[in-house]
C-alpha cells in the first residue's frame, strides 16, 4: 500500500470508514463496499456523474483518461480538489458526491442517494 493511499485515511476521516483495493497499477478506494474514488501515480480521483461534474469542472477539475489502443479514454472520475487534504469539512463534502454518484451509478434512473454507515 502506498503511503499517499494510506493518508486518505485522515482525508476522509469525517466521511467514515475507507478501504482500498489494488487494482491496473493503482487502487480502488471504496465506502461501504461501493468504489466511490481511485488512485492512479499518487493522485486522488473521485467518482462523478452528470449531477455532479459540474462541480468538479467548477474547480477545475480534470477528468481521469488512459490510452487503450491508441484511443484516449476518459472514465467517470475526476481529479479531487486540493482543498480536500487541508480541510476535513471540505474532504467529507466532496466525498459525499463522490459516493452519491457511485450509488446512482449502480441504480441507474434512482436519483436518491443511499444513507451511509
Amino acid at each position: 500500500m502506498s503511503e499517499f493511499v494510506d493518508y486518505l485515511h485522515e482525508v476522509f476521516v469525517l466521511f467514515g470508514t475507507i478501504y482500498s483495493r489494488r487494482m491496473f497499477g493503482g487502487y480502488g478506494v471504496y465506502h461501504n463496499d461501493l468504489m466511490f474514488a481511485l488512485v492512479a501515480n499518487d493522485v486522488l480521483y473521485l467518482k462523478a456523474d452528470s449531477e455532479s461534474s459540474p462541480y468538479f469542472e467548477k474547480s477545475g477539475s480534470s477528468q481521469f483518461e488512459y490510452i487503450k489502443n491508441g484511443k484516449k479514454v476518459k472514465m467517470s472520475y475526476y481529479m479531487a480538489p486540493e482543498e480536500i487534504f487541508d480541510d476535513p469539512d471540505e474532504a467529507n463534502v466532496w466525498a459525499v458526491r463522490a459516493y452519491d454518484a457511485a450509488v446512482r451509478s449502480r441504480n441507474p434512473g434512482k436519483k436518491k442517494t443511499v444513507e451511509r454507515m
